[in-house]
């Protein structure tokens, strides 16, 4: 049985691409974290960052952009952060969507469950 080489050169792609950097610090992103592309792609962009702000001209969700680009969301994260410091993208969690004072009345879900279960 052959079997194919032990390092197959993955790990020194993704060091290059998050310029040797491990975890992104103080990431505000998580899976469902939805990412907007703020611009356009400019001119000596890294492929990936291009990549991402292409894909994020409509809001989509962290684990979205990972499987699109199909890198660890580690990896995407960095990327993200790399953008969003750069003012290229705009996020946000959606769950600040609905804070405590825009939460509909519990009457309100317990009809719309109820609607719900019955289809």
């Amino acid at each position: 049985m052959n079997r194919g080489p032990v390092d197959s050169g993955e790990p020194d792609r993704l060091y290059t691409l998050t310029g040797g950097r491990s975890r992104a610090h103080e990431s505000p992103f998580d899976l469902v974290t939805i990412v907007v592309a703020e611009s356009e792609p400019a001119l000596g962009m890294q492929s990936e960052h291009v990549r991402i702000l292409r894909l994020c001209r409509r809001p989509t969700a962290v684990v979205e952009v990972a499987a699109y680009l199909g890198l660890p969301i580690t990896v995407v994260k960095i990327l993200l952060g790399d953008l969003r410091d750069a003012g290229r993208i705009s996020s946000r969690h959606p769950r600040s969507a609905l804070s405590g004072d825009r939460m509909p009345p519990p009457e309100t879900l317990k009809k719309v469950l109820r609607a719900l279960q019955n289809l």
